[in-house]
């Protein structure tokens, strides 16, 4: 997919998103569809509503501009989105700003001329710029051209990235602008992998072991992250597997990522209902005690955490 992407956010000053003070640009689209993603919002390529009944202040506007009549208060998430064709009359008039557009048309230039009014804070954090998602390798024509500009700037980039891409075309037109690569395994066993996030693992284990294989040759940093999810992820069984995988690859330190169940409100707001909101586990924090006992299985296989 070569196409100009959506931008749903660039944000700065972020402590959270690799080292030092960092701008993050976040991309709409994934190739995995994975239940719990965190940004659930992301998934979709294309554009979308969304709605916050928190701010809504209920002056019923965008009820009466709407053309289609795709909302109503009868509706559990407000606008009936096989009845809406997205002319945005409703976010345009809203005075309390609960309807909002997700993902917008932005060129590289408005992302450079973003990024580097930040410059100096990355200069003194060890900081930089950091691209997120959704996933990045989806517009890799796009992205590169981005990184090139952000490269002649002397800008640190950092991937965030699912893994699931063309390995060549990724060597060729990203890697060599990346500085730093961090890298979700999130299940071991392939049924699984496609069982929760849409499609099997084969090539984002492959091409991890490809790109490990090139940091140990003095590439770009890859750092693997295991997000903890309750009762599929986090179980003993894939935490050994994956940690036994990494050990093979001489792979010595590895992050693993706790469980947030704030994604359930924003899957509310895209109008997306998911199979979780009812389920306990998955609507509370990770207990402490679950973290340290899946940190405890990655250090047993020699690998810091």
């Amino acid at each position: 997919m070569n196409k100009r992407p959506l931008i749903l956010e660039i944000k700065g000053n972020s402590l959270d998103d690799g080292p030092g003070i960092r701008t993050v640009i976040f991309f709409k689209g994934c190739p995995l569809s994975c239940t719990w993603c965190h940004n659930p919002e992301s998934k979709s390529a294309a554009v979308e509503i969304s709605f916050d009944g928190r701010q809504c202040i209920g002056c019923n506007t965008c009820i009466e501009l709407c053309p289609e009549d795709a909302l109503s208060r009868d509706d559990p998430y407000f606008i009936d989105r096989d009845r809406c064709d997205l002319c945005f009359k409703c976010v345009d008039n809203c005075p309390s700003n609960a309807l909002a557009m997700v993902g917008r048309q932005t060129g590289p230039d408005e992302i450079l001329a973003a990024v580097k009014k930040d410059k100096p804070f990355y200069d003194t954090s060890g900081g930089g710029v950091t691209l997120s998602g959704g996933e990045p390798t989806m517009y890799m024509e796009f992205v590169s051209g981005l990184l090139k500009a952000l490269k002649k700037e002397g800008i640190h980039i950092l991937l965030e990235t699912c893994g699931y891409f063309n390995f060549e075309r990724f060597k060729d037109l990203i890697y060599p602008y990346v500085d730093t690569i961090y890298y979700d395994i999130k299940l071991y066993d392939a049924d699984e992998h496609k069982l929760y996030c849409g499609v099997p693992n084969e090539v984002i284990l492959e091409n991890f072991i490809r790109l490990h294989a090139l940091s140990m040759d003095g590439g770009a940093g890859v750092l693997a992250r295991i997000p903890l999810i309750p009762h599929i992820t986090d179980t003993r069984t894939n935490m050994e597997a994956i940690a036994n995988f990494l050990q093979r690859h001489h792979v010595t330190r590895a992050d693993l990522l706790a469980y947030n169940p704030l994604w359930h409100e924003k899957s509310y707001k895209i109008g997306v209902d998911n199979p979780y909101s009812k389920n306990e586990a998955m609507t509370k924090w990770m207990p402490q005690e679950k973290i340290h006992e899946c940190e405890e299985i990655f250090r047993a296989a020699g690998i810091a955490v």
